[in-house]
């Protein structure tokens, strides 16, 4: 059993709560997204944008809440300073047009994801269910893709990719805060 992978499935089981609290923020976010079609550009900025911050803090606090324990700690700290810059980036400037801010969500997107799938792969000997946040990983870079190549897409249209992109990471998360709940106890164990 590898140290590395170890110490990383430690402070994703230690720290559950904080995945499954991102999970139904982003739940509630996609529903909300979904129930609030006639949202206006500014709210929808400023309510992603503070997702965005609320979700890169939670990354942030997860990854140097387990420093001590993994010397690769910085792959979910760049993971939450991604979220965090975004975040930041996106109330400072909130009269951002629509096609920036489906650049900055879709970047955000793939570089979360592509973050998410090297923390799976690190993982895929430690714990069961990796494949969750692999497949969150891989929506996330789906997504985001998708953002790049139809920035002309209609509002409406975006608004229900948000809601659902968001509500399939939050299920994701939730379903993956479980697992690291569980495989916590099988390391606590061995």
């Amino acid at each position: 059993m590898n140290t590395v992978e170890k110490h990383l499935a430690a402070i994703l089981s230690h720290h559950w709560w904080v995945l499954l609290l991102r999970g139904l923020i982003a739940i509630l976010f996609g529903v909300l997204v979904w129930f609030q079609p006639g949202i206006s550009l500014v709210a929808l900025v400023m309510v992603f944008g503070a997702y965005t911050l609320v979700d890169g803090v939670l990354g942030i606090w997860t990854a140097v809440a387990g420093r001590k324990e993994h010397e690769h700690w910085w792959v979910l700290l760049l993971w939450g300073l991604v979220g965090v810059g975004v975040g930041i980036l996106t109330l400072v400037v909130p009269g951002v047009t629509a096609l920036a801010l489906l650049f900055y969500i879709a970047i955000w997107a793939v570089a979360t994801g592509v973050l998410q799938i090297v923390t799976a792969i690190r993982l895929r000997k430690e714990i069961t269910g990796e494949w969750l946040l692999v497949l969150g990983g891989l929506v996330s870079v789906v997504f985001g893709v998708l953002l790049m190549v139809q920035p002309a897409a209609g509002a409406l249209a975006v608004l229900w990719l948000i809601g659902l992109y968001a509500v399939l990471f939050g299920i994701l998360l939730v379903v993956l805060a479980f697992k690291a709940r569980s495989f916590g106890k099988q390391l606590a164990g061995a």
